[in-house]
């Protein structure tokens, strides 16, 4: 008897191919997430409900491997900041607060850009983007292009990230204009997209000549191939009125 319980709760877990780390199961929703509305983008079997930045198919350089959404390897001559392929929701959202895990090798350079309407060459030219980065092994001296910044315009209010090869946990709120990024549980950047202060920063950035940078009300979710190795699983979202 105990052999066959045994038996059907491997089926069972199988079946729902949710994966465990320390003893928590992985790409599932918590009753409490359900309740508040939540819903997987990632089921951790497959790249459903994923494809490339002006694609319609996920391009060979992302692979699900062990309940993870992996960047293995750039695409030649694709779209993405360095040169590969950027992955984008098939489905696009306005308001809405996205949770997620992600971790990256060291010196690896990524990104989570929102509202992502696919107008210019590449993703980070027309999309807020909340950087993801190895802070130590990239070397980046500009805070504004650490991890958890609203990349090139707000600098993160602190550096609460975990090493390189370990996970951080993302709580992404945009609401209308309001902006916030959370990293581990802190939270890096609040601003208003297109208050005087928005204006100002935009103005010096890198941005400043993209007529369509952040216009977009509406748009994919788009997580960025930059360099190396890039992870992300327990990617989830409720969409906000």
């Amino acid at each position: 008897m105990l052999r066959h319980i045994l038996f059907a709760t491997i089926l069972a877990l199988c079946s729902a191919s949710v994966s465990m780390a320390d003893g928590v199961p992985q790409n599932t929703l918590t009753e409490a997430e359900q309740q508040e509305g939540f819903k997987l983008l990632f089921d951790g079997m497959s790249s459903d409900g994923w494809r490339g930045y002006k694609m319609d198919h996920m391009p060979p350089g992302w692979k699900v491997i062990d309940g993870i959404l992996t960047r293995v390897a750039g695409g030649e001559g694709g779209k993405g900041a360095g040169g590969g392929d950027d992955i984008v929701t098939e489905d696009e959202y306005a308001n809405f607060e996205l949770r997620l895990q992600w971790r990256v090798g060291k010196g690896v350079n990524s990104g989570i850009l929102y509202r992502v309407v696919e107008e210019a060459a590449t993703s980070w030219h027309e999309a807020p983007e909340m950087q993801v980065l190895d802070n130590i092994g990239w070397g980046e001296s500009e805070t504004r292009h650490h991890a958890g910044a609203l990349y090139d315009l707000y600098a993160p209010a602190k550096d609460v990230t975990h090493p390189a090869g370990e996970w951080n946990e993302v709580r992404l709120v945009v609401d209308g204009n309001h902006i916030e990024h959370w990293l581990n549980g802190e939270k890096l950047v609040e601003c208003e997209l297109w208050s005087d202060d928005f204006n100002e920063r935009l103005a010096n950035s890198k941005f400043r000549d993209k007529p369509t940078y952040a216009k977009a009300a509406k748009g994919h979710i788009c997580l960025q191939d930059h360099s190396g190795n890039i992870e992300y699983r327990n990617i989830r979202l409720r969409e906000l009125p």
